[in-house]
């Protein structure tokens, strides 16, 4: 059992930056990689960014290059620089882990919203 903490969102004028962080708790152990998800009202729920135990990252088209993951292992967090940030960035973002020792299983956190608008 994996808990999700999101905070950072917040509103932001187009071409600013936000920085979420994400707190794990619980059997944090059996995680084998943390990313991070956003929904739009009327859209699907799409991947941002993900990033394994491993360090290796993966980004969405949409935020390569604007966005970057990184992790805090003594911290057990994970964080989601984002830059240059574009009104179709609004959405809710939510953290997510995978992982377990027998197969995969998903958590996912409260959400947090980031609303880039001038």
């Amino acid at each position: 059992q994996v808990q999700l903490v999101e905070s950072g969102g917040g509103l932001v004028q187009p071409g600013g930056s936000l920085r979420l962080s994400c707190a794990a708790s619980g059997s944090i152990f059996n995680i084998n990689r943390m990313g991070w998800y956003r929904q739009a009202p009327g859209k699907q729920r799409e991947l941002v960014a993900t990033i394994t135990d491993l360090g290796s990252t993966n980004y969405a088209d949409s935020v390569k290059g604007r966005f970057a993951i990184s992790r805090d292992n003594a911290k057990n967090r994970v964080y989601l620089q984002m830059n240059s940030l574009k009104p179709e960035d609004t959405a809710v973002y939510y953290c997510n882990s995978r992982g377990g020792p027998n197969g995969l299983r998903d958590y996912w956190g409260q959400g947090t919203q980031v609303t880039v608008s001038s």
